[in-house]
């Protein structure tokens, strides 16, 4: 399907140049001399690279439609991730290349989105905010009372985080899937 070139999204599939890419952000640049154009920046979700270009604002792109199916994150073997589709119940496999950073946030249990193009997986698309239990933190400094003081603790699926003093191990927090911050408490 063939789009205005204007009509472009954060997060949108397309295919420029034979290559199947992620539109990571894009800008609308009018100059004071000359036409207008659009500077995007792109995510080959095959190779992982990331490279910015710009296009005149009267051209059409190819906008890729990428399947979603639910799934559940069920384990790793070290170097592939199992999951299951949540309606057929069917199990498959994925390698860590394909889900890139995402594999830090992944426990066992987790409900997520694996994007496929083509019946090729693509990646996952996480939900923005997901609760872990913390494993293990340093023991809060007697004294330290300065406002805002972060410590680093260690989550059930071992992603390292800065917390505030005052959390300890056992507890439920929340954690931003777009930076790995704390959210709050869950």
């Amino acid at each position: 399907m063939m789009i205005n070139i204007n009509d472009i999204k954060n997060g949108m599939t397309v295919i420029i140049d034979g290559k199947l890419c992620q539109i990571v952000e894009f800008q609308h640049v009018k100059p004071g001399k000359g036409s207008p154009f659009i500077k995007i920046k792109l995510k080959n979700l095959r190779t992982g690279s990331i490279v910015v270009e710009t296009f005149n604002t009267n051209i059409k792109i190819e906008k890729a439609h990428v399947d979603k199916q639910n799934c559940q994150y069920l384990y790793t073997d070290g170097t592939n991730y199992y999951f299951m589709n949540n309606e057929t119940f069917e199990q498959f496999e994925v390698d860590e290349k394909t889900l890139g950073k995402d594999v830090k946030y992944l426990k066992e249990g987790l409900d997520i989105q694996i994007n496929s193009y083509e019946n090729e997986i693509i990646g996952i698309s996480l939900p923005e905010k997901i609760d872990y239990i913390v494993s293990e933190s340093e023991p809060a400094v007697k004294g330290n009372t300065t406002s805002g003081a972060m410590k680093d603790a260690t989550l059930e699926n071992g992603l390292v985080i800065k917390v505030p003093i005052f959390i300890e191990p056992g507890e439920k927090i929340t954690v931003s899937t777009e930076d790995s911050s704390y959210c709050g408490r869950a």
